[in-house]
């Protein structure tokens, strides 16, 4: 309440809890934030009912590319053992898809771009995962420490199958027999969300609120505006192609005196 009100009413204005110009704009702000945290939860809400639609039969099922994982070798699946090594390889096997048959990636080498068969492992789960894959004491045994870096550059420790010599690859035909069930109605409210905070740049704000930062945003925003050159003195900028030049003339005279 402004005390220029009080001086023209005296006190008993204050029980009519009049909003200043001032309070009624903060609110206003404090308003729109509130329409904006109800914004994300009801896109939350959203994305949770298209994922539990549920799926519908494709008929006639397509083929979509090609998918790889490991199988028991021939020599393995007929010997004694084939039952156990089977049941460690249904804990630890990995599927991998391409569009390709034969997995053939484009490398990069000395400057060529060749074709190289893409890489697969058997599944090397840290020793938290280790613990929920439920293997018996006998399965245990077949499995050995490595240490490996996480992103954070820490060693984490990891284990891996003493064997994998008796697991083979194969290569099978990946069908589609089944799509995801669609939703008008939901897709629509969704999309008309998302067009809104992205052409009023709301991302931002309702980050914020959120997460309580919009680091993210700030660091995509300043690696648009990454300039090689910028503030750097036009003297360093000659000094250092001086160096390179001279660099390049070091080399040329060490390859003509070999």
């Amino acid at each position: 309440m402004d005390k220029k009100l009080i001086r023209q009413y005296g006190e008993d204005i204050l029980c009519y809890r009049i909003r200043t110009a001032r309070h009624k704009k903060r609110m206003q702000f404090k308003d729109f934030d509130k329409h904006l945290i109800q914004l994300s939860k009801e896109e939350r809400e959203l994305h949770k009912q298209k994922r539990n639609l549920g799926w519908e039969p494709l008929t006639p099922p397509v083929q979509k590319g090609w998918k790889r994982s490991f199988v028991l070798r021939d020599d393995v699946a007929r010997s004694k053992q084939a039952g156990f090594f089977d049941n460690i390889l249904k804990k630890i096997n990995t599927c991998d898809w391409s569009y390709r048959r034969d997995f053939l990636v484009k490398r990069r080498r000395f400057g060529r771009k060749i074709y190289v068969v893409k890489g697969q492992q058997l599944l090397q789960p840290d020793w938290y995962h280790f613990g929920k894959l439920e293997l018996t004491d006998a399965e245990k045994q077949c499995f050995h420490e490595v240490w490996k870096m996480d992103w954070r550059r820490q060693p984490v420790k990891h284990y891996a199958f003493n064997e994998p010599w008796r697991f083979t690859l194969r290569i099978r035909p990946n069908m589609v027999d089944k799509i995801r069930k669609r939703d008008e109605v939901i897709e629509r409210r969704m999309q008309e969300i998302d067009r809104y905070l992205e052409r009023n740049d709301l991302r931002k704000r309702q980050s914020k609120l959120l997460s309580g930062n919009y680091r993210w945003h700030r660091y995509e925003e300043k690696m648009k505006e990454k300039n090689p050159i910028k503030n750097i003195p036009l003297h360093q900028m000659v000094l250092s192609l001086n160096n390179l030049n001279s660099c390049w003339a070091i080399k040329e005279s060490a390859f003509i005196l070999l």
